[in-house]
């Protein structure tokens, strides 16, 4: 099979690798499109190493169909139509997955179009929902409101009954971000969004912020936190080393949690396959009667990736981008 092989000086090149087969818990998806994350970045710079055991292959998420079953699957069959959640091994022909990550097709999206929402919806709704708890009526603060993960959450929490406040860069991504369903909209360039979310709710602040900057937003992000509210912190574009005033965390009786999805364990109750299922069984539903959609902002072919990476990284395009496998 071929797949992108990470050269020396980061040289991103699709050539022959050694093909894959199912193992005992598995089953193997030729893949028509995988899905472009952040982590694909900083793997191919040799910054994130995959977690034991993973495939050295870049990719957490792709659709395709299913071509092998390994010994014990018995909840899917070949030739199905599938999208999958990876620790790694998406840009690829063919990838191994448990079963456990093995999502269907949600009603209504178009099977390529499929590889966008693996790696986004199950971090979304394992951080908003399961990890935070964010009830109707709450405000959220999503920073990065045009990205992937934030074009989703938007719709995620909006769904949910939550107010949704965003940070995005641009006048152009804001007008995505109220179309998705932002209730309020912050241009990081122009405004503090801790003074604009004080304003917003009376001084009060976010009941849940959705972080992807890390150390450079901590302590605005405290600042910005409603009495009992929760701080997630699932990325650290802004660095990794800050200093917390536990003072005010203490005041606000608030809490700070980082939590990753790649590296959870296959199962067990805070595995991956837990998070699979939850997400499938509550997200799929509001995509099926059209709640939530992906948004895709560029789609390339997959000898294409070093240009789908400068795309994530430049911010050029709003939602998520796609790298096709195949037809």
């Amino acid at each position: 099979m071929r797949a992108i092989v990470v050269e020396d000086s980061s040289r991103l090149v699709w050539q022959e690798v050694p093909t894959v087969a199912a193992q005992t818990g598995e089953v193997v998806i030729d893949i028509i499109s995988a899905g472009v994350n952040r982590a694909d970045v900083l793997q191919a710079s040799g910054n994130y190493p995959p977690p034991p055991g993973a495939s050295p292959i870049l990719g957490l998420e792709v659709a395709g169909r299913i071509s092998e079953l390994g010994d014990g699957v018995t909840s899917w069959s070949v030739g199905q139509p599938v999208c999958a959640l990876l620790a790694g091994g998406g840009y690829a022909e063919r990838v191994a997955v448990p079963a456990g990550q093995v999502m269907p097709i949600p009603d209504g999206v178009a099977l390529h179009e499929a590889a966008a929402l693996p790696e986004v919806a199950c971090t979304v709704w394992s951080n908003l929902v399961m990890t935070a708890h964010l009830a109707p009526g709450q405000l959220v603060l999503l920073h990065g409101g045009g990205s992937g993960i934030g074009t989703h959450a938007i719709q995620v929490a909006h769904a949910l009954g939550s107010r949704v406040a965003v940070t995005a860069g641009s006048a152009e991504k804001l007008a995505i971000c109220r179309e998705l369903g932002a209730d309020i909209l912050i241009n990081y360039r122009d405004e503090d969004f801790v003074e604009r979310v004080r304003a917003e709710t009376g001084g009060l602040g976010a009941d849940v912020i959705l972080d992807l900057m890390g150390a450079s937003y901590l302590d605005r992000n405290v600042d910005a936190l409603a009495p009992d509210g929760r701080l997630v912190i699932i990325g650290f574009q802004g660095g990794i080393k800050a200093e917390l005033n536990l003072a005010k965390l203490l005041s606000k009786r608030a809490g700070v949690i980082s939590t990753a999805l790649r590296s959870r364990p296959i199962e067990g109750p805070s595995s991956k396959a837990s998070v699979v299922t939850e997400t499938v069984a509550n997200v799929w539903p509001m995509i099926a009667d059209g709640r939530v959609r992906p948004i895709i902002g560029a789609e390339l072919p997959v000898e294409q990736a070093a240009e789908a990476h400068r795309l994530l990284t430049s911010g050029e395009a709003h939602g998520k981008v796609l790298l096709r496998v195949a037809d």
